[in-house]
């Protein structure tokens, strides 16, 4: 796939996470790892109105290469590529269940979404919570690149999401699973649910970890 390809991929996925509300406003970003670099949606941008040669493109150091400035989250991308080095892309998402839960009391910050379904545990397995940094400190991105060696995905409180993924489909198809995930985790949480239990759990993860 050519860098015209991935930036018209990076153009739909961010005008369907948009237009889904998975995001609103000029919050949220994504990015995808290059051999040369990594290109990152710029700062202050609508993921649902993004343009081709407006997609920042930066190095490893996160110095401008072309475009319009990165994401002031450029950080917290790259730290999560350092961390996994067969990682292709990352996307940092406002979606709204997941922030509802990240603002709960009492969570297991080791993993606060339990295995509510097959796909969750296939896709993210487990979420640890990051605790709350202002957007683009420089905290923030050394405590997610601590956390994301270990997990696909990464819930920071009162923020959002981070996921990874092989290329931009799997990293977005891991923040949809996650946005869902506490969707129905809010729904269900003052019922009498039941969740896979370890055997279930731990087959998934060999079959699929």
């Amino acid at each position: 796939m050519t860098e015209y390809d991935i930036r018209e991929k990076m153009i739909v996925h961010g005008k369907s996470l948009f237009d889904r509300r998975y995001t609103c406003g000029g919050s949220g970003n994504m990015s995808v790892r290059l051999p040369d670099g990594v290109l990152v949606t710029p700062t202050n941008s609508c993921l649902g109105r993004l343009e081709k040669d407006r997609i920042s493109k930066v190095d490893g150091d996160g110095n401008l290469i072309s475009g319009d400035p990165p994401s002031k989250e450029w950080g917290l991308h790259l730290a999560v590529y350092r961390a996994r080095p067969n990682a292709g892309a990352v996307v940092h998402l406002h979606s709204p269940h997941a922030v509802a839960v990240s603002c709960l009391n009492g969570l297991n910050t080791d993993n606060v979404l339990p295995p509510i379904t097959p796909y969750f545990v296939m896709r993210i397995g487990r979420l640890p919570l990051v605790p709350y940094y202002p957007p683009g400190d420089p905290g923030l991105a050394e405590a997610a690149g601590r956390l994301a060696a270990r997990c696909r995905g990464i819930l920071l409180a009162h923020h959002g999401t981070v996921t990874a993924g092989m290329d931009l489909d799997d990293a977005v198809y891991n923040a949809e699973e996650l946005e869902e995930t506490a969707r129905l985790f809010l729904v269900l949480r003052n019922e009498n649910y039941a969740v896979l239990n370890h055997d279930a759990v731990e087959e998934l993860r060999k079959r699929f970890g």
